[in-house]
């Protein structure tokens, strides 16, 4: 097998798949079904993918039912993403034992494969590599965990309802950054997956599976399928230039609107596989003998995140609302080089108040209409 072969196994060498991994020395995270979700953890082998289960999308709202088939990836975006992995929502840094003399952390990641990831976190993880990767000071913590990353795409077929990827450019196709690509297909109540090698370990890996070439008529109707999934998508952004958008409308009476139903609970930042923003916490003993320095996650809808000396600069949850709008869809471009969403839908599903990201551009697009017609 070479970069750019197509192949195709059935579920059996999907399981296959996951043990070979394993065997050379990868550990292997995959979706499985736990407490009423599909999660993304470690996999002791395929059998733990979840086989038969699909989910239900909508603002405030996300419901796992089991499927008329064996589906293995037929279900959109669960509440994690491949960022948790990548860039963990709680490590330690720093350790100071007596005499205040450091000690070393132990923080030495073992190499990882992602099985399962969709185009939308495919563009994130990119994204996370400009971010965090990039630039004059990478972490490196971020760019261990990512080094010899091994990436075992799915192109979606069957979008969510509040996917928008198509939209943003990123989905429902994976185009590069992966090891393998698998499209997923029913062929007689029988799940099969056309498998494309991206990479030369990628190909070295697809070589150790039962595997066929595929035939034209199969990548063709595979290649049909990812196309039409972009029609289905169950949101869009407007297709105006959002960067622009965002930018004059800062001064948008919408935001109050918006303000009104936002809890400022930090869902959208939390699930969001591209926000990457962090504190530090120091923590002692009672003895004062031994210290602590841990990063978290942190949130722009914090209070404490914008405290400058003096006092918090975005009191109002208006302020901060836009603060996160603005940069996710707009400065991120000033700053990274691209938007900072990726049309997951992941906000959408897990806003307790049903907000829904799509929704509130669309809205400042008509607003910003309507004031250019009244002003001729």
């Amino acid at each position: 097998m070479t970069p750019g072969d197509t192949a195709v196994i059935d579920r059996a060498a999907l399981n296959r798949l996951v043990d070979v991994l394993r065997a050379h020395g990868y550990r292997v995270i995959g979706p499985q079904v736990r407490n009423g979700a599909i999660v993304l953890d470690e996999l002791d082998s395929g059998a733990q993918l979840p086989d038969g289960w699909g989910v239900e999308t909508a603002p405030g709202r996300y419901r796992l039912h089991r499927r008329d088939d064996e589906s293995v990836f037929a279900h959109s975006a669960g509440p994690g993403s491949w960022k948790q992995f990548l860039h963990p929502p709680r490590r330690k840094v720093l350790t100071v034992g007596p005499d205040l003399v450091e000690e070393p952390v132990a923080d030495a990641p073992v190499r990882s494969a992602f099985l399962g990831v969709r185009g939308c976190d495919l563009a994130s993880i990119a994204i996370l590599g400009r971010v965090l990767g990039g630039g004059t000071y990478p972490d490196p913590s971020f760019t261990a965990r990512k080094k010899d990353l091994f990436v075992v795409a799915v192109n979606c077929t069957e979008p969510g309802g509040v996917c928008f990827c198509a939209s943003m450019g990123t989905g429902p196709g994976v185009s590069t950054g992966y090891d393998l690509a698998l499209t997923e297909r029913t062929v007689e109540a029988r799940q099969q997956f056309l498998v494309e090698a991206g990479s030369e370990e990628g190909a070295s890996i697809l070589a150790e599976l039962a595997a066929r070439p595929a035939e034209p008529a199969e990548v063709a109707q595979a290649g049909a399928a990812v196309s039409a999934a972009a029609g289905r998508m169950g949101r869009a952004m407007p297709d105006v230039d959002i960067r622009a958008l965002v930018h004059d409308s800062r001064q948008s009476q919408h935001w109050q609107d918006v303000a009104s139903r936002c809890l400022t609970c930090a869902n959208c930042t939390m699930v969001c596989p591209t926000c990457f923003c962090t504190s530090t916490e120091d923590v002692t003993d009672l003895t004062g003998d031994h210290a602590e320095r841990w990063q978290r996650w942190a949130s722009c809808f914090e209070m404490d995140f914008s405290y400058m000396h003096g006092g918090t600069v975005r009191h109002s949850g208006e302020s901060r609302y836009r603060q996160w709008l603005s940069h996710k869809l707009g400065t991120w471009h000033d700053q990274f080089g691209s938007s900072g969403c990726v049309g997951c839908g992941r906000c959408i599903a897990w806003c307790p108040a049903g907000i829904d990201l799509t929704a509130e551009v669309t809205r400042l697009a008509e607003l910003a209409e309507e004031a250019t017609d009244a002003n001729g």
